[in-house]
Order: structure tokens, then sequence, then C-alpha cells
């Protein structure tokens, strides 16, 4: 096989790593050696298999385990799948099918095109989150999440043993108190509005509804509330913003983080309502509002003299209380509308802003003032306490809706010096928002204080009568954490049961040694047309099971997709462990990943969740470190030739299938990592692909007779010793292309060994001593063709553990600089000249050199540009 032949070599090296198990980590890292975890954002395996996007980032990541194991790196590499989610559950109601079928087919696609790409992974180690034994720790952690409170005073997560319960509440009986402790459990259940789709008979997730309506179909989707779990991430806030700080993580992501947590220092504040009966004596700030309270946040508390009316969300408890009789049939038709709208409908999408006014009032607490109760939907209940205190003078949105609504708009903030006359003169007559500092009007006693001042001193006022307190809020929500769905990890928990067959309240959890809850054979998979789960259907064997005893129902929500990529990173280390997630000491050994690369579209979600379950563990003693991934690059897109985003419907996904048939794994990997940048998006291009693969067939021919009928080296492959110019370029090369990896600069590490291949092309005599090592460079990024190589140069074992080149920078020195030659401006030439050589002695060499002599040959040099040891311009005429 004389010819460079992708199709024969690749599949033959793909064989004998598999074979030999060439990328097998060890349990632990070997003694003495440095240890890399290396990890890629694992895919979702979709019906569609790969496109060449997928790979971008998990070439990256090979190219780096490839080099640093020849560094002397212990390595571990895996790979597996996030296998539950809806595509699967939609292909089974449509076929009948069982989800587990088509996600295991997809499965093996995906794994079959991974390993068609040569990447180093330890196959050993592969998972699916739908993995019985999987998803038995999922369940675990589960139950630790729900075994644990947050202590506030230590910010950390403790056992719910270690919660004291106080007397007054133990005093109301056991399952007073078994509720009371459930309320501060960090996996707890409230009602949470959802997406129902009464046409589809489903529940929707947020990104399947789209302007009020189903994607698929096109029906209406009302907001309905349902039983939910929720995980309290709420709780972690200020150490999930916190963290961030020492992670090498590219700080577009970071900033996203915190702004998606959003904290913020304010006041909560009581409103009484007109005519309520309060309790006659106040002891201080309630921990909850008393009956007849509607409690704020607000990061303005200087603006309390200026709120006007107040604002509950539609889904607000109080709306029943609050309405009127003559408000009734107003206020039911406008929470019916709010229920069809999304949360960004209501909120960024909105172009103008609707209410109903419930007919209640509300006390201002600083200026004893009546002011009207609204129901607006641009407030939502998943925000703060779901209701505000309005303030249009100094906030865009109650602006707008104080004018819509001829609401009183009252300045309190005189802007001063901050803003022109004419625009202060409309601010404090209620014509012009201002939102910024300034000094406090119309604010009883407080006036003349300045804003910042004005702040603390309202909020000690408040506090002293036991209607408010400094307060910290985040935009940050607690994590709804319920599907109703059926392919997705069933809860470890079961429903308590009375006599007659009705839930008591209580709740069970699955005991360890029973775990994992498996998901249950449904006759079919189709919507019942409620809003409750589809588990529902599941036979009464599964649904009603005796646990201590006690009859009970399972749990028929099921756990979201994220729930299993929280925590795969670790599974991946001790993935047969039967006894436990992972092993400590393997868990100490290896933690925390140390390069994790992924899409930007992960930026929050993912990442946030994952951060928080690791601190919850960490809490609970079962990690070893405060964060889990050290290192985050993100990739950037690959788009179609019309660079556009990669999708079925635009018509331009390509198949790496295709391109490794006709151009080969290694030339798919190399123009990838060539294209530029990888935090860049860029567009694909075949001519490019074509280009780089015949990059490739010049390494060959560099070393392999292509002519012969064998296997042969050239005749130019010598063992004679290097010149020092062929020395000085070989050490350059090893110099620039290590030191690019590292820098995970791989365009530019392919660039610096082109030009090696174009400097050696040109030689007569190529010794070995100069093309092994180049071998060894570019085995990371054409690992097939690398390989096929370094057998060809007399080696018979794999170079995958080869020692990676080390540069000599004795090498690197030369006694000459190559400087540039222009006449009249253009680039005629290079000559060498002495390292350091002044301006005559630079000018000499330029005009002694034959080329340079013969251009200027009979012409009158009329200006001499030299700038030495860089170039010299001669200006001629004649």
């Amino acid at each position: 096989m004389p010819r460079y032949n992708p199709a024969t070599i690749e599949p033959k090296w793909q064989a004998h790593w598999d074979a030999n198990k060439t990328f097998a980590a060890p349990r632990l890292p070997k003694e003495g050696a440095k240890k890399l975890y290396a990890l890629d954002m694992f895919p979702y395996p979709s019906g569609d298999g790969l496109h060449v996007g997928h790979p971008e980032g998990y070439t990256a990541t090979d190219i780096v385990c490839r080099a640093w194991r020849m560094q002397g790196y212990s390595v571990v590499h895996p790979m597996g799948f996030d296998a539950f989610g809806l595509p699967a559950e939609e292909h089974a109601i449509k076929t009948g099918e069982h989800p587990r079928v088509q996600t295991e087919k997809n499965i093996d696609t995906f794994r079959r095109q991974l390993k068609m790409l040569g990447f180093s992974y330890d196959w050993d180690r592969e998972i699916a989150t739908t993995d019985v034994e999987y998803v038995r720790w999922t369940q675990w952690i589960f139950l630790k999440l729900y075994d644990t409170w947050f202590d506030k005073e230590q910010q950390k997560g403790r056992p719910i043993a270690e919660l004291d319960i106080p007397e007054d509440v133990q005093a109301m009986g056991e399952d007073f108190a078994r509720k009371w402790v459930d309320e501060r459990r960090l996996a707890f259940q409230s009602s949470a509005p959802v997406n129902w789709c009464p046409a589809l008979g489903t529940v929707l997730a947020n990104e399947e509804v789209i302007d009020g309506k189903s994607e698929r179909g096109g029906h209406p989707v009302e907001r309905r509330p349902l039983r939910q779990w929720m995980l309290r991430i709420t709780s972690y806030a200020d150490r999930l913003s916190a963290g961030l700080e020492k992670l090498d993580w590219p700080e577009g992501v970071k900033a996203l983080q915190r702004n998606w947590i959003g904290r913020s220092t304010g006041a909560e504040v009581d409103f009484c309502l007109a005519g309520a009966q309060l309790p006659a004596e106040v002891g201080g700030f309630a921990e909850k509002p008393a009956e007849g309270v509607l409690r704020v946040y607000t990061t303005r508390p200087d603006t309390l003299f200026g709120a006007t009316y107040m604002v509950i969300a539609p889904e607000h408890p109080y709306v029943e209380r609050l309405t009127t009789p003559e408000q009734a049939d107003a206020v039911k038709a406008y929470v019916e509308a709010a229920s069809f709208k999304s949360d960004m409908d209501r909120t960024e999408l909105a172009k103008e802003k609707t209410g109903v006014f419930t007919g209640s009032y509300a006390i201002n607490p600083v200026s004893g003032e009546t002011i009207p109760v609204w129901i607006a939907d641009y407030v939502l209940i998943s925000y703060g306490t779901g209701a505000i205190m309005a303030v249009p003078a100094h906030d865009e949105r109650d602006y707008e809706f104080a004018k819509q609504f001829n609401i009183p708009i009252k300045a309190v903030v005189d802007p001063g010096n901050a803003a022109p006359d004419d625009e202060r003169e409309a601010v404090l007559a209620g014509e012009q928002v201002y939102s910024g500092a300034g000094v406090a009007v119309n604010s009883g006693g407080f006036d003349g204080t300045p804003t910042i001042e004005f702040k603390s001193k309202i909020t000690a006022w408040l506090a002293e009568r036991g209607v408010g307190q400094e307060a910290v809020n985040y935009k940050l929500r607690d994590w709804l954490f319920s599907r109703q769905r059926f392919w997705g990890e069933p809860f470890p928990i079961a429903h308590e049961l009375d006599d007659d067959g009705k839930p008591t309240g209580q709740i069970r959890t699955v005991p360890e040694e029973d775990l994992p809850v498996d998901l249950p054979h449904l006759e079919d998979f189709k919507p019942h047309g409620r809003p409750e789960p589809p588990l529902d259907k599941a036979p009464d064997e599964w649904l009603y099971p005796t646990i201590d005893g006690v009859r009970c129902k399972r749990e028929t929500n099921t756990m979201p997709q994220w729930a299993g990529s929280c925590w795969y990173y670790l599974r991946f280390l001790d993935p047969k462990n039967a006894d436990a997630p992972i092993d400590p000491e393997i868990e100490k050994a290896w933690m925390p990943v140390d390069l994790y690369i992924g899409g930007a579209e992960h930026a929050v979600l993912h990442l946030l969740y994952a951060r928080f379950w690791h601190m919850v563990l960490f809490d609970r003693g079962v990690v070893s470190t405060p964060e889990p991934f050290n290192k985050l690059v993100n990739q950037g897109m690959i788009l179609g030739e019309n660079g556009e985003k990669m999708s079925k419907s635009r018509g331009n996904v390509v198949n790496p299938d295709e391109v490794v048939e006709g151009y080969g794994a290694d030339a798919l990997r190399l123009y990838e990592m060539f294209m530029g940048p990888l935090p860049d998006s860029k567009p694909w291009n075949m001519e490019g692909v074509a280009g780089v693969r015949n990059f490739l067939g010049r390494v060959w021919r560099l070393m392999i007779d292509d002519r012969a009928e064998e296997m042969l080296l050239c005749d130019e492959v010598t063992d004679a010793e290097p010149t020092a110019e062929q020395l000085r370029v070989l050490h350059a090369t090893i110099k620039a292309v290590t030191e690019d990896i590292d820098r995970l600069s791989f365009n530019t590490a392919i660039a610096r060994m082109m030009e090696f291949v174009n400097f050696f092309t040109k030689e007569k005599t190529r010794p070995r001593a100069c093309l092994e090592p180049l071998v060894l460079l570019l085995a990371p990024f054409a690992p097939h063709l690398c390989e096929e190589l370094w057998a060809a140069l007399g080696h018979n074992e794999t170079l995958s553990y080869e020692p990676w080149p080390v540069f000599d920078e004795s090498h690197l020195q030369t006694d000459t600089v190559d400087i540039v030659v222009q006449i009249g401006g253009k680039v005629r030439g290079k000559v060498a000249v002495a390292t350091g050589a002044d301006k005559d002695a630079t000018l000499a060499a330029a005009k002694a050199d034959p080329k340079i002599a013969e251009l200027i040959a009979g012409k009158t040099i009329v200006k001499e540009i030299v700038v030495p040891g860089k170039l010299v311009n001669l200006v001629v005429k004649g």
C-alpha cells in the first residue's frame, strides 16, 4: 500500500486500539505522575447521528489527551450518552416502540461514529444516563438532597437528622413536625405552574411553547398549577456566585452565571391590607407574613413614599381573597388570559401593560396612605414574593402601567445635578421616569437625605417597627425538578395512603436497598388527556408499593433530563461500582475535572445545576472538591457552507460519515482544528477539507515512496546527522507546537507543522532524527496516519505512549539573521547577515547578494532605508 489510503489505514488502527485497550485509564493515576481528567459535554444520542459540528470539541479534547499522555500524564478521557429526553418519548408515542429500543439504536450509531473518528476514549468507562445502575445512583443522590437542609449560619448543607425541631412544633404532633421538616429539605414539593395543552393532552416544556402555542400543532397552551418537586438551589446562590472567582472559565460564562443568579440587596416590606385584622402585638419582623399582609421585596426602599399602587401576579395565592364581588368577573377573565402566556411573553415580549383592579387596598407602611392593589401579568409569581410595590416615578414598567390606567405618579427622588434642568423638572412633575440616585423629596422627615444614606435609614426604621428588614434576593429561582413524562428517572419517593386509599400528605422514601426504582411496563405511551403524569397509568403492582408496612402510591412525576448530566463526570471515574456512586479514593485522586470542553449554550443551566449538586455532595462528604470543573472551554459553532447554523430544516447538515468516506477521519479532525481559533464560529467548506487531505498526502510522501509497489521509505530518508538549519527548523517546530497545544491554539500548531513539511520537502536529505519528532507532534491531530508512519519507520509499538519531543533552546540560537530586502517597497529577496550587524554591514550584505545586485545593476540608488536586523529598502531609478 504505497499510496496514502485512509480507508485502509484508519479501520486498521481503530481495531488495534480497541483490541489492545490502548487508552484504558488506570484506576488511580500512576505513582509520581501528574493527572489529567479531560471531559467532553456528552451528547444526546438523537436519531440523526452526529453532524460535523459535534466532533470539533471532541477533537480538541482528544489532541490534549494524546499529547499529555506522551508527556507522561495519567489521563482519563471518557465518553457516554445523555440518553433520557423528550424526542425518544415522542417517538414512542408515534410508533408504540419502547423509548429504550430507539435510544439504544441511536447510541450504537453515535458510538460507531465516534470510534470512526479515532478519539482516544476509554470505552470501558462508557455510561448512559438510562442505564439502570446509573439511574440507581441518580436516585441515591436525590435521596441525599431530600435528606439535607441548608444551615444559613454555617452556609452549608447538613443532614436532616441535625435539624433542630422547635418545641412548639413538636407539640403540634408527629405529622405536623414531619411537614415542618419537609418544608426545609433541599428537595421539597410545591405547587408550580406548568404548560398544559388540552388539545395534545399533555404538559409541555417551556421550549415546546412558542407565543403561547404548542410547537407541535400550534395549539393553545395554558398555565396551570400542579404539584411539583423543587430543588432549593437558591440556598446555594451566594456560594455559586462566589465560587466562580477561582475557576479558569471564560469571563463571558462567569458573567452569564452571575447575571442568572442575580444577587441584589434591598429590603422586605410588609403592606397591611386595608381592613385586615392583625395581631395586637408585633414582636419584630415575622419569618412569614401574617394573614392580611402583602410582603414585597424591593431594591429601592428609599422610594417607599412614592408607592402609589401595588401589583400581585395572576398566580398569587391572595388573588381570590383580594377580589371584591364587583371585580370577580373581570379578575377571572384576566387570570385565565394570563394563563395562556409564557413568562417571556409577559415580560420581555410584552408590547403594552395589561392589568385588572382587585377592588382592594393596602396601607403604605411609611406614609399611611391607602393604595389600590392590582393584578398584572408583568409581575411573576416566581420572582421575589410575587407582589411588588409600584413606584411609577422611578420604574419604567410601573410608569407605563400607571399611564395606562391613570394611576397617580409621585416623585420621591430629586436627581439634582445628575439630570439637566428640563429633565429634572419633568421628573419632579411625574412626567418622566428617573431610576438613578439623588436626594429624597416628598418623603416626610427624610427629605433631603441622599439615596444611599436613605436606604439604610428607612430599612432601620422599618425594622424598628416590625414591618420590614434588610434582605438579599436573587433572580435565581428554585429549580423545578419535575416532568410530567414517562421517559425519565423515577423519583425514589412514595406518598402514604390512608385506609380509604387517599393520600395523607406524608412522604416515604424508598429504602436504599430497594434502589433502583425502574420504569414500569406500559401498554401504550399516549397521553391520557390529564395534566397528571403518564406514569399514573402504570400497573398497580408498580404504582402501589408497601413501604415499612404502609401502603403508598409512587411518585409519578419523573426527573428532568438535567438529572443525569449533573453528576456523570463522577461516575465516569468509577462506572462499575456497585456499592457507591464513586469510591472516595478514586474521587480524591482524579477530581476535579482539569479540562471541560462543550458548547456555550450550556453556560448557565447544565453548568449551574452540576455545580449545585456537587456543592451538596461536597457538604455531605461524598466528594472532596468544592467545584467540579476547574477549566472550561467553549468551542465555537461550525456553521453550514451557507453561513447558517446547521439544521435539517435548513438543509445544510454535513454528515461526518460522508466526509470520512471521501477524505478520511484524520482529514476531518485536522480541518476542524485548522478552520480557526477553537472558540470562534466558522463556516464549513469542503474545499478546505480537500486542502488538508492534500497536506496529509504530502506528509505521507515526505517519508513513503508512493511509486513503489510495497511500503518503502523514500530514498531521501536517511540516518545522517541533521544540519544546523534542519535542527533549527525542527526545534522551532517542537517549541511552537507544544506551546500551541497548551494554549489550545490548534490552528497555529497545524500551520507550524505545515511550514516544517514545506521546508523538508525541498531538502535533499531528510534525517530520521527530524522526521520521527514530526510524526509524534502530528499524532494527536492525525493519529491513524502517524501510527502507520511510525510503524513504517521501524517501530513495533503504538506511538500513543512514546515520549513527547522536547525542544533544545541551543538549536534555536543562530549567528545569523534573515533580513528582508525590498526594491522600491517590493520584497525581492532575503539575505543572511551576522546577528547584531550594524547599518553599514547590513546594507553591504544586501547589495552583495547576487540576485539583488543583478536587479540594481545599471540603476541609480536614490535612497537607502536600513532597519538593522529587519530590512533593507532600496529606492532606485533608471
